[in-house]
């Protein structure tokens, strides 16, 4: 399968009063055409500020030092400010992290909805009513033509979340970034939310990079899983090999602390994640991991191949 996305080695940082601190540590990973890549791994430790890099939405105090963002064999860095413009929304599009507040409260979503397929598509008039209303319909939003005429108030959470997807679906977006989808959701909106980016993907073969802390989330809902600590990917495999036998020890921890009917007692990982500028030799993870060595205090592991397709980056594998 081609990739249709892929970040090589990607180090990133942010110019503060106090210097310069580095977020990401060649940050790599891929996606598929018509798959699915969850990016996991605690807040903070940089799996949303990576996503933000593919589209340039940056802080301006973020600098990329070094790496490679290609999309279609071309390096996304290279691009202007103006054929960044043409990319977002049109070929790589973003499901944002609260649906609570990414409408303009101030337009209908009617309105919204139409500019973005206006700035796209080119379309107006009732080309553009046609298309909207088509792309609420297929994110199953009822009355989808009288519901264009509703401010965002008037939209659930869930209706929200949904209308944001419509945007996407518009323009007939390649890869989808979803990022948190179903925060603030309840659990039965969560699960139609995460049907319907399901969907879009079978449909229309989208890549799908699907951006969460919640690893009981990814299991039902993604192809393969790169796990990210402090700023680095510690663990990449297939989702059902990640599940049956992972093998970073933070990955481990992660597992042991879902919740299930079997267990009783939640098992937790101590400690809090490093902030970006803390200083830690080695292995990052080493002050909270249980099977931590003298090698892991001093020496930082490197992502390597442990079995077919499957990484980590831990000196005891």
């Amino acid at each position: 399968m081609a990739k249709i996305l892929e970040l090589n080695n990607l180090n990133l940082g942010f110019n503060t009063d106090t210097g310069y601190h580095q977020a990401l540590y060649g940050v790599s990973y891929s996606i598929e055409q018509g798959k699915t890549l969850a990016l996991v791994g605690e807040s903070g430790c940089g799996k949303t500020i990576s996503a933000m890099s593919i589209l340039q939405l940056l802080p301006k105090n973020a600098q990329i030092s070094s790496g490679e963002i290609i999309y279609s064999g071309k390096n996304l860095l290279e691009y202007s400010a103006s054929e960044m413009q043409k990319i977002r929304g049109k070929k790589i599009a973003l499901i944002p992290q609260d649906p609570m507040t990414s409408l303009n409260p101030l337009f209908t979503v009617g309105d919204q909805l139409l500019e973005v397929i206006k700035i796209h598509q080119g379309l107006v008039g009732q080309e553009a009513i046609k298309k909207a209303t088509e792309a609420f319909d297929a994110v199953q939003i009822p009355s989808a033509k009288e519901r264009l005429k509703n401010y965002p108030h008037e939209f659930s959470g869930g209706m929200k979340q949904r209308a944001i997807i419509a945007m996407a679906l518009a323009c007939d977006a390649e890869i989808l970034i979803a990022d948190e989808p179903t925060t603030a959701l309840d659990v039965t909106i969560q699960a139609q939310i995460m049907e319907l980016i399901r969907q879009i993907k079978e449909e229309k073969n989208t890549a799908v990079l699907l951006i969460t802390h919640d690893l009981a989330l990814v299991k039902e809902n993604s192809d393969e899983i790169s796990v990210m600590y402090a700023g680095r990917i510690v663990e990449k495999a297939s989702t059902s090999d990640f599940f049956k036998n992972p093998k970073h020890p933070y990955s481990v921890a992660l597992l042991n602390s879902i919740p299930s009917n079997t267990v009783k007692t939640l098992s937790i990982i101590q400690g809090q994640p490093p902030t970006i500028s803390q200083q830690i030799s080695g292995c990052r993870f080493h002050p909270r991991c249980t099977e931590c060595t003298e090698a892991c205090k001093s020496k930082i592991p490197q992502l390597k191949e442990i079995g077919p397709n499957h990484f980590s980056a831990c000196h005891l594998c």
